[in-house]
């Protein structure tokens, strides 16, 4: 499998295999020795795991790092926890077979090397660890009528949700809805991991539930995320029309049914990703009065998404990750407002 890889990016005119490792102790000693500009790094390793060794080479000899990792429930969680701890992203092993067909997924795996090299290592090594500030389990929180909160993240998204999600209390009388790219399986241990650091319920979506106040909604990978109004009630729903702006779940697909539904009463967070998912979304939440909010250049892993937004004129606020949920609970707080049916 190793000589695979080395073979898919030695193919590629700006690119070259500096080393080869052949488990996680190797890994961390070939890092620090030969400095490479990029690692991809398998998560199931002879003496060192995926997580141990790149804790190792984030603490000794930072590089942009890129997971791989197959679709079990143990590899999903361990890949989530390397996100929130330094890495880059990651590619999921195609399924099929014990040696792998990497090549399924060369095009990906090739795309985000070179997306990698475009970030900062310093922004890698201590966005996990910016000063987030923590508020009570349950705050003194005035929030009346039906509202609703809409974010929208990609890469370096989980980095981002450890800091807000875990920020707000468990009284906040508000649903949240997340739309993180992501493939089927790790949004799931992405929703597991929130939910245990964080006040509020964390969950993965689920066809024809009720949405509820309280709890935290994720996206389900390969699935788009809607709403409907049924008898007073609002449903969620899981959709797989194609893909938009070449993702699914698209924050635009789930955006654009909210605001019709929520009107001004809905507030969207854009946080870190590549592209434009999630701003004609953001556009219409405006359109019908609500509120939005993009990370800032300073915390974005990559500052694309909230970009977009910002130049578009969408933006409300333009906010650090660790300042974004005290505001949250600023314009929740502002004034009662219902759904108009």
């Amino acid at each position: 499998m190793r000589m695979v890889l080395k073979d898919i990016i030695d193919k590629e005119p700006d690119m070259k295999v500096v080393g080869l490792a052949k488990d996680g102790v190797e890994a961390v000693e070939k890092a620090v020795s030969l400095k490479p500009d990029v690692i991809t790094l398998d998560v199931e390793m002879p003496k060192k795991n995926g997580l141990d060794a790149l804790s190792e080479i984030m603490l000794k000899s930072p590089t942009r790092v890129i997971m791989v990792s197959s679709l079990t429930s143990n590899e999903a969680s361990i890949t989530i926890e390397c996100l929130e701890k330094g890495a880059f992203d990651f590619i999921q092993k195609p399924a099929g077979s014990t040696s792998w067909t990497i090549r399924d997924v060369q095009d990906e795996l090739l795309r985000k090397i070179r997306e990698s090299m475009k970030v900062s290592i310093e922004k890698l090594k201590n966005i996990h660890f910016v000063g987030s500030k923590k508020i009570r389990k349950s705050a003194r929180v005035n929030i009346l009528g039906e509202k609703v909160v809409l974010i929208a993240s990609s890469t370096g998204g989980p980095r981002s949700l450890d800091v807000i999600i875990p920020q707000l209390p468990e009284n906040l009388n508000v649903p949240i809805i997340i739309v993180q790219h992501m493939p089927a399986g790790f949004t799931a241990s992405l929703a597991y991991r929130l939910d245990k650091i964080s006040n509020l319920k964390v969950k993965e979506a689920e066809d024809g539930e009720l949405l509820q106040k309280n709890v935290v909604y994720i996206a389900p990978g390969d699935f788009h995320l809607g709403l409907r109004q049924e008898d007073h009630k609002i449903k969620l729903f899981l959709d797989k029309s194609d893909k938009i702006n070449n993702v699914r779940p698209s924050a635009d697909f789930t955006f654009d049914l909210a605001a019709e539904i929520f009107k001004e009463s809905a507030l969207v967070v854009i946080l870190t990703g590549m592209g434009r998912d999630g701003a004609k979304g953001a556009f219409k939440v405006k359109h019908y009065g609500g509120k939005v909010i993009a990370e800032s250049k300073e915390t974005s892993v990559v500052y694309g998404m909230p970009k977009i937004v910002v130049q578009e004129g969408y933006a409300d606020f333009v906010l650090p990750n660790y300042d974004i949920a005290e505001k949250m609970l600023e314009i929740l707080a502002d004034q009662p407002r219902g759904i108009k049916r």
